[in-house]
């Protein structure tokens, strides 16, 4: 599988669909009763928590490092205190029981016990092998737990691991552009690719004031125009950190070559499909409004 050459793009629609599947126990029911039971209660400390659990227990420079687009102050609120309530074992032992009940729940028990999930969870895997860890903290401690037996839960491993590798990729692509956590979130959100602005308010802590003030060192800069949209230099940019993040990613999806690249593409798409069309996202998740 690795001797057929793969583009930049295909990897990036392969990471899209994996990375559809892998979110989808952010928004889950699951999730929320699984972290209520080890005693995390709040919808923010639950996101640090479960993500941020791989590291061990961190304090909040460290997650807001990682996590790149979420204000300190509100890192600060929940980490290192959520860590006194349950330990980091303890959050990714029920992060992983959501994400198992979720993707039963999404999918149905047939799809979990096919063929083509662990046909999906061996590419996903395969891929995953030529990850590097350097300079990519999350993927790194992500890539230091253990792979689930499960079919289902082993490919979302996989997929979680291929995501925070292009993630933390994708950081360093954001400061060598010079966009800071904020200016990032604006600048995603004017593609109309990124969070409305209604979620990322809810979510990532800022205020109406600082995303006016970094819209304004955007149009000083010359990426947004007076209504918020990207100029021809705004689209043109986020398009060059899209291509460095490629470039950055490229390894696995090498590794996996072009037929096995279209073959965990059509298959996590088709995953992604399905959960999708169940309601595994809010209706209003995506967009500029």
């Amino acid at each position: 599988m690795t001797t057929a050459a793969t583009g930049p793009r295909a990897g990036r629609r392969c990471h899209n669909a994996l990375n559809s599947l892998h979110s989808t126990h952010y928004f889950s029911p699951d999730l929320g009763r699984e972290a209520e039971a080890i005693g995390i209660t709040h919808p923010r400390a639950v996101n640090f928590a479960v993500r941020a659990a791989a590291l061990g227990p961190v304090g909040p420079g460290a997650v807001a490092a990682a996590f790149y687009n979420y204000k300190y102050e509100l890192v600060a609120r929940h980490v290192p205190a959520v860590w006194r309530t349950a330990a980091p074992e303890q959050v990714l032992a029920a992060r992983l029981r959501a994400v198992d009940a979720t993707l039963r729940r999404l999918l149905g028990e047939e799809a979990v016990a096919s063929p083509e999930m662990a046909e999906a969870a061996r590419l996903a895997l395969r891929a995953a092998e030529a990850c590097a860890r350097g300079a990519r903290p999350l993927y790194a401690a992500h890539a230091d737990l253990p792979v689930p037996d499960a079919p289902h839960l082993a490919f979302w491993h996989a997929a979680t691991l291929l995501r925070e590798h292009r993630g933390d990729g994708h950081l360093m692509a954001l400061v060598s552009a010079g966009l800071d956590g904020l200016e990032a979130l604006v600048t995603h959100t004017a593609t109309g690719r990124g969070m409305t602005p209604k979620w990322v308010s809810s979510t990532r802590g800022w205020s109406r004031e600082e995303w006016d003030a970094a819209s304004a060192r955007l149009r000083d800069r010359g990426l947004l125009d007076a209504s918020g949209d990207l100029t021809a230099r705004g689209v043109a940019l986020r398009e060059e950190i899209e291509q460095e993040t490629d470039r950055l990613d490229a390894a696995p999806y090498a590794h996996l070559g072009a037929d096995g690249v279209a073959r965990l593409t059509e298959l996590g798409t088709a995953f992604a499909r399905t959960a999708s069309a169940a309601g595994a996202f809010p209706a209003d998740l995506i967009g500029k409004a």
